[in-house]
């Protein structure tokens, strides 16, 4: 048995462990305070950060350890409980530096999700330190941080894992049905995990745009369990720097315009630059004003996507995580 912790934070977390998840030879356990799914069975984890911030840190040790949330206390005795029940032979981390150090105290191998990013403040060294693997989720030759680096000989670079690779391309009346009229399309897509994007926005960017049609998906538009005839079917993609993101845009081929979130440890920045750097996309820091300029920049491109290698990433990063069990 293998158990595999999914943070709760957006949606990426999940994709990724479901697309490992179903390339592993061995049983998978999810522990997630997420809604559960019928793909693997379930710990039903309740959140910790509803209530209770005191101490959090620990003196700078971890990143979220708070002395009065019962939500957190019985986040961890709950994974106590299944490690006594179920005794698994590895589990993966994606992600938590509490959570790692939890399961390697119990005696459990860890297996850590690298983020990008120079994570090298105390509680990320600890949780580094304590895996007895790490799986980076993108490519090596382009990039590797500092605190990867130092630890080379325990990372395995997969390449981005996107839930779309290996997926036959839709058809004709898929996309079809995807674009919207026979203007140029621009499919904007957003995540579960927080955005600064505005409705206004999004309207001035329309109304600098008459040449095209823009298709939301997100919270400014609709909700898409499916965008691969989406992806498909436009002419250029606007997405945020966000690992899946990328790597689903990666597995499409699409043309792209990407503008990074902000988030902890310049995670997306460091992304975007890595993708600028490598010319596979149009990167913006914010978004832009010169939106006509922007895709024109971007329908010039003919990005080499297969550099970010995601074909065979998600059975490159189950047969690490099988070869730290054996």
């Amino acid at each position: 048995m293998i158990g595999w912790y999914v943070h709760h934070h957006g949606r990426g977390h999940l994709h990724r462990a479901r697309a490992v998840a179903a390339e592993l030879r061995e049983d998978v356990t999810v522990l997630s305070s997420l809604p559960p799914e019928p793909w693997a069975p379930w710990v039903e984890l309740p959140r910790d950060d509803l209530e209770g911030r005191a101490g959090a840190t620990a003196h700078g040790r971890l990143h979220f350890a708070p002395t009065d949330s019962p939500g957190h206390r019985e986040r961890l005795a709950r994974i106590v409980a299944w490690v006594r029940e179920t005794r698994p032979r590895l589990v993966v981390v994606d992600v938590s530096v509490e959570v790692t150090v939890l399961l390697r105290t119990l005696g459990v191998p860890v297996v850590v999700s690298a983020m990008p990013g120079e994570r090298d403040d105390a509680p990320h060294e600890l949780g580094h330190d304590l895996a007895s693997h790490i799986v980076a989720p993108w490519p090596g030759d382009l990039y590797q941080p500092g605190y990867l680096q130092r630890r080379a000989g325990s990372v395995t670079w997969v390449g981005g894992i996107s839930r779309y690779a290996g997926r036959p391309l839709p058809g004709p009346d898929e996309v079809t049905t995807a674009r919207a009229g026979a203007a140029r399309q621009v499919l904007l897509v957003g995540g579960a995990g927080g955005s600064g994007l505005t409705r206004a926005d999004l309207d001035a960017a329309r109304a600098a745009t008459p040449g095209w049609t823009w298709t939301v998906a997100g919270p400014l538009g609709r909700w898409h369990d499916d965008l691969w005839p989406l992806l498909h079917a436009c002419d250029v993609a606007v997405v945020a720097a966000g690992q899946n993101s990328v790597a689903d845009v990666a597995a499409a081929g699409c043309r792209a315009i990407v503008i990074p979130e902000d988030r902890p440890f310049d995670e997306q920045r460091a992304t975007a630059g890595v993708l600028d750097r490598a010319g596979l996309a149009v990167v913006r820091d914010s978004w832009p004003q010169d939106w006509e300029a922007t895709l024109a920049e971007a329908m010039d491109r003919e990005p080499r996507w297969e550099r970010w290698q995601v074909e065979g990433a998600a059975a490159r990063a189950a047969r690490a995580v099988e070869a730290t069990c054996a």
